[in-house]
């Protein structure tokens, strides 16, 4: 019993432990974020004497918060909504159909996860650019479609095992077609699932840099981690308007965690018992 009791305490000591580590970055960040260049150079974990409101109010202007933050919507919504739309689809066929060509088809979109983006990304920003669709925010959420249908496929197609068949088929006695019989009797029941690939693409779109960068050449496109990274300069870094920017980058996406995060283990524990 002892033991236990020890045991217990001793992985909540590491627990504590290891959620300070995970939060030092954010707290020096929001930290730094209202000092200025020199106190900040002084102590990085020291707290600030004033608090220097107009990095934000500089970040907002500098960064052009608003028009960027649409520019990342456009892109998180449109990329977020075709990988559900595609993946859902094709993860629900790909279940339903057995067969060789079948599994070949599964096996190709898994085996394709395991290719770095770095690899294809010169292939890739020559495709967009013969396509047309380089510079295009809704090109880059078509790319970001493409990128991230396979992880979404391989949960679906796992998820849409465990529904009973005898659901399609009652459906289809009833008169339901194919394509009925998903959207109004199957899709519903991958709430948890969808909801879970939803927020992971939204991390995942609203926090790239790479992409963005390689796709987008016209300023007033920028996303708004690509407008944040227009405060690095050559000769000069102005720190706390970047760390105010990060931070005003970041706030969404952690309120959007924060809220949906019961969803997301859900959806993640569910899909792996059922999968």
């Amino acid at each position: 019993m002892r033991m236990q009791r020890l045991n217990s305490y001793l992985i909540r000591v590491l627990l504590i432990l290891g959620s300070l580590v995970a939060m030092l970055p954010i707290y020096m960040a929001v930290v730094n974020s209202f000092k200025t260049q020199g106190e900040m150079f002084q102590s990085f974990l020291a707290l600030p004497t004033t608090l220097h409101w107009e990095n934000y109010s500089d970040a907002f202007n500098k960064i052009n918060l608003l028009g960027s933050s649409m520019n990342s919507a456009i892109v998180s919504f449109l990329g977020i909504g075709g990988i559900v739309f595609c993946a859902s689809l094709a993860g629900y066929k790909l279940s339903r159909t057995s067969g060789r060509l079948s599994n070949l088809i599964f096996f190709l979109f898994v085996a394709s996860m395991l290719v770095p983006f770095h690899s294809i990304m010169i292939p890739l920003t020559r495709v967009a650019k013969g396509m047309g669709v380089q510079g295009s925010t809704y090109g880059l959420a078509l790319i970001y479609i493409g990128l991230g249908v396979n992880m979404a496929i391989f949960l679906y197609q796992g998820f849409v095992k465990s529904i009973p068949r005898e659901l399609e088929e009652s459906a289809q006695m009833d008169g339901c077609n194919e394509f009925q019989t998903f959207f109004q009797i199957i899709f519903p029941l991958l709430l948890p699932i969808t909801v879970t690939i939803a927020i992971l693409d939204f991390l995942w779109i609203w926090n790239d840099f790479l992409l963005p960068l390689l796709m987008l050449t016209d300023v007033n496109r920028y996303t708004l981690i690509l407008s944040t990274n227009m405060l690095f300069g050559e000769y000069n870094k102005e720190w706390p308007l970047i760390l105010s920017s990060l931070v005003l980058t970041a706030i969404p996406v952690i309120l959007i965690y924060a809220f949906f995060q019961k969803f997301i283990m859900e959806g993640i524990a569910e899909g792996a018992v059922k999968g």
